[in-house]
């Protein structure tokens, strides 16, 4: 998701409920690469990332889409032989059995492709709890116009898959054949929270500069302003992130990012409604760089983004188990 300026405060120490960061990270990380992220950490945004926040003092500043209102950007889309993973949109469905039977996801692909043609709707004022932003954005797209949405959504529907297989109960906040705009973020929030889901994820990928690449996770910062209040999701969150970050990586062989976090991988901020405003355990997922030749390489490959469903599924599977 493209942001101008997000908070990007790193996440401080918490005992997670298996032990520290490293260990979590030990028992899902081969141990050469779990080596490499450690000499990595010592040596965005989402909401929509809601993007827009006012820059940090030294945090990067976030281009805008390359032409988001073209036609071109909408129907931009990676080369065939990838495939793109659509599926029809459907109710939520669990599979008979499997070791997340009983469980239920809720998975919110970051922005909608018909954003740009609804600006009143989304420029809109909404309450997060802190303050007041944007209903959403429209989200960044690679140099060659490959939109932010579409790769959501994408790897939204792989994602579902692959948890339907494993018996998860998996709804998104919102799919093709639904309003071609939105959802707003704070309603994004509510659908987690209607839910009662066990674990929540918003995918997105950046629109940071050149040369800035690697994936961040976004965990939520503790909260208790207005209608905001995530002092009892913060910890399961940062559980949920750990996992996720661990087998993203083992994954995909996406290194953390370069520009936010201080090679770690993660994130924490308290300007998100879609974190603000959950009750439920709920992450954002930066994928990479859209604006990064690399980076962008990866996200427009089908294969790739199989292999980024792959991790994050593995990630929610972990902390659903534990």
């Amino acid at each position: 998701m493209s942001y101008v300026g997000p908070d990007f405060d790193p996440p401080q120490p918490r005992r997670s409920r298996r032990g520290p960061l490293t260990v979590a990270l030990a028992a899902l990380v081969p141990g050469a690469l779990l080596g490499w992220l450690v000499y990595e950490a010592v040596g965005g945004g989402p909401e929509g990332s809601d993007r827009t926040a006012a820059p940090s003092s030294g945090s990067p500043s976030r281009t805008a889409p390359a032409s988001p209102s073209s036609p071109s950007a909408l129907s931009a889309s990676p080369s065939s032989s990838d495939g793109d993973g659509k599926r029809p949109a459907k109710s939520p469905t669990a599979a008979a059995s499997g070791p997340l039977k009983g469980k239920v996801v809720v998975i919110d692909p970051g922005h909608n492709l018909g954003n740009f043609q609804h600006t009143a709707q989304i420029n809109r004022q909404v309450d997060i709890g802190t303050n007041h932003k944007e209903c959403d954005t429209t989200g960044t797209s690679t140099n060659a116009g490959y939109p932010e949405a579409r790769f959501a959504l994408d790897l939204a529907h792989r994602l579902r898959t692959l948890l339907e297989q494993q018996g998860a109960t998996v709804k998104l906040t919102h799919d093709e054949g639904g309003p071609s705009w939105g959802p707003c973020v704070d309603e994004r929030a509510r659908i987690g929270n209607a839910a009662h889901a066990d674990a929540a994820i918003s995918l997105h990928a950046d629109g940071s500069a050149p040369g800035n690449r690697g994936f961040h996770v976004i965990m939520p910062g503790s909260v208790h302003s207005g209608a905001a209040d995530t002092r009892e999701i913060v910890g399961p969150s940062h559980d949920l992130g750990v996992r996720i970050v661990g087998n993203f990586v083992r994954e995909t062989g996406e290194p953390p990012s370069n520009y936010l976090g201080g090679g770690t991988g993660f994130v924490t901020r308290t300007d998100l409604g879609g974190l603000n405003l959950s009750t439920v355990p709920k992450v954002f997922i930066e994928c990479g760089n859209m604006r990064d030749s690399k980076d962008a390489a990866l996200l427009t490959s089908g294969a790739w983004r199989q292999k980024a469903a792959r991790g994050i599924s593995e990630g929610i599977a972990a902390f659903l188990d534990h």
